[in-house]
């Protein structure tokens, strides 16, 4: 990994996996010249994602989100690229998908704020404290996109 290059942490929400949008929310990522280094199905636990989301547990709407986290398979996702963390930020949309535009993840797919479809890392230090709760080092994968010379100057 360069010095440019970073990773984030992107999670298909259950509403997302139950509604069938993991491969479109992949093919978002894949299409902009990311590299996918980990991926994974977990149904999450309560620890995990107390851990995950601790800023949030004192708030009145964390036991909805926690109801809804737990409720089914999250597909967890690593992502590598320059950039990636506001560009993936962008490509997700505003957290409310009433706020969301067009042509993102969730002003496409999206109407609600309790299912949004997807979480996705709000700074490079989030993201790299999302990827070690979420993946040990061994289930990521260090590799060479074959497309990278065409991607990036």
């Amino acid at each position: 990994m360069s010095d440019q290059t970073q990773r984030t942490f992107i999670a298909v929400k259950p509403d997302g996996v139950q509604r069938g949008l993991i491969s479109q929310i992949l093919a978002r990522f894949e299409n902009r010249g990311y590299k996918l280094v980990g991926i994974k199905m977990i149904v999450p636990t309560e620890a995990l994602l107390r851990e995950h989301y601790a800023e949030h547990v004192d708030r009145p709407f964390f036991p909805k989100l926690l109801a809804h986290m737990t409720s089914g398979p999250v597909a967890a996702m690593v992502w590598e690229g320059s950039d990636v963390v506001a560009q993936g930020r962008t490509v997700l949309g505003a957290t409310n998908p009433s706020n969301a535009l067009p042509g993102t993840i969730r002003g496409d797919f999206g109407i609600d704020m309790g299912r949004n479809v997807c979480h996705g890392s709000d700074s490079v230090a989030s993201a790299e404290r999302e990827i070690n709760l979420w993946f040990k080092k061994e289930e990521l994968a260090d590799w060479t996109l074959s497309q990278h010379k065409w991607i990036y100057e």
